[in-house]
């Protein structure tokens, strides 16, 4: 392919990526209870139901102590107690467990480890306030604590629990469907002879769930114009991810496909290197395609350029500010295309892992974040994509 005509049939990584995410507006907003929220993304921001502490606490185990000592043990409060305990007056002390209520008229806790007690008189020194957590004072009612567009992750659903939440309102998490084509592909065990080992199958369902959807289902079918145009048909997902297909060679039936069902298709190849033969489309009921080669890197390349960015947006989630390192390696730029190179953080340096071809993970199972090296790069910063691990976690900005 001549440079005029690659640069007349492909998008930029850039454009790409941007197009991608725009093509698409957040799912409707749904309430969750805590237990099903995680990894959605708040529609709306959190905000205290209730002060955090929720009443005056006691944070040792010792006595609940008022006025100067010594002191005369009136009697003991313990957390969850179900009847608030009676105020005291100077002079007056309560035996108290960590979490209970603090009696009104209380200056401090006195630990027991500072506490001298003989039958029903303790004494010992203090500083007013001392081991008590007062009402609000970590966090009044009312006061917005979270931005909309937070992901609901473990800790964040811990907090809103603390903070008087039963559930939240996030939005609908977007479900991808994945299809694999392939007559070669093998789904498990040593392949035979003319055979490969499937890696994208087991691949797309954590990389779906970090861009905040969830994984709707796979199937496998053969290379058979009929069998993908039926695919494209099932309508349990708003993303359609194709594994394969996406070239135009004989057994690559995507691109028809789309054209029975008068798909439109903005991006029909990226500038990219690995992971060019992917592609981008919108079918005529609003469900979106995302197409990724058959070789395992450059699928993952193609994920993370078309399908992560889409998923964010539908999920609600904002664009992050951007991660650049200094690419410090033997890394040569392509004259046109964008490079994605494996590469791990140490300090402020990228270094490239190696083993990138595009048929294996190897440098990629290795690495931190893919180096997105500009054509004609020279050396110097360069833009990270970080790489998503047994958590979710954030993508940069489109630029």
């Amino acid at each position: 392919m001549g440079v005029r005509q690659h640069e007349a049939t492909t998008t930029g990584w850039h454009q790409a990526r941007r197009q991608a995410r725009e093509a698409a507006v957040p799912l409707p907003v749904v309430h969750l209870p805590l237990g099903r929220a995680a990894g959605a993304t708040l529609a709306e921001p959190l905000v205290a139901l209730s002060p955090l502490p929720a009443y005056d606490a006691a944070a040792m185990d010792g006595y609940a102590v008022a006025g100067p000592g010594p002191w005369r043990v009136t009697g003991r409060v313990l957390a969850g107690d179900p009847v608030l305990p009676p105020s005291l007056s100077p002079g007056d002390a309560m035996e108290i467990g960590t979490g209970a209520v603090v009696p009104a008229g209380a200056e401090a806790v006195l630990p027991y480890e500072q506490a001298v007690r003989s039958g029903r008189t303790v004494t010992g020194a203090f500083s007013p306030g001392r081991h008590i957590r007062r009402r609000g004072e970590d966090c009044p009612a009312g006061r917005q604590v979270l931005a909309a567009g937070t992901v609901a992750g473990p800790v964040v659903l811990g907090l809103a629990a603390s903070l008087g939440h039963d559930s939240l309102p996030v939005h609908r998490r977007p479900r991808v469907a994945t299809v694999l084509t392939g007559s070669e592909l093998c789904g498990s065990g040593i392949p035979a002879a003319g055979q490969v080992r499937d890696a994208i199958g087991p691949m797309l369902p954590g990389l779906i769930r970090a861009a905040g959807a969830e994984p709707a289902g796979l199937s496998r079918i053969a290379d058979d114009p009929d069998a993908m145009t039926g695919a494209l048909l099932r309508r349990d997902a708003e993303v359609l991810a194709v594994c394969g297909a996406t070239s135009a060679g004989a057994a690559d039936h995507l691109r028809g496909a789309l054209d029975r069902l008068a798909a439109r298709v903005p991006i029909h190849g990226v500038a990219c290197r690995p992971g060019h033969p992917q592609l981008f489309a919108v079918l005529p009921d609003g469900r979106f395609v995302v197409g990724l080669p058959g070789n395992p890197f450059a699928a993952l390349v193609a994920a993370l350029t078309l399908l992560t960015p889409l998923l964010g947006r539908l999920a609600g989630r904002p664009e992050p500010p951007p991660v650049t390192a200094v690419l410090d390696g033997p890394v040569t730029a392509h004259d046109r295309d964008t490079r994605l190179v494996p590469v791990t953080r140490i300090g402020a340096a990228a270094l490239p892992v190696g083993h990138d071809r595009p048929g294996s993970l190897w440098g990629a199972a290795g690495a931190d974040a893919l180096a997105v090296v500009p054509p004609g790069w020279t050396g110097g910063e360069v833009e990270l994509l970080p790489l998503p691990s047994g958590t979710p976690m954030a993508l940069p900005a489109l630029s």
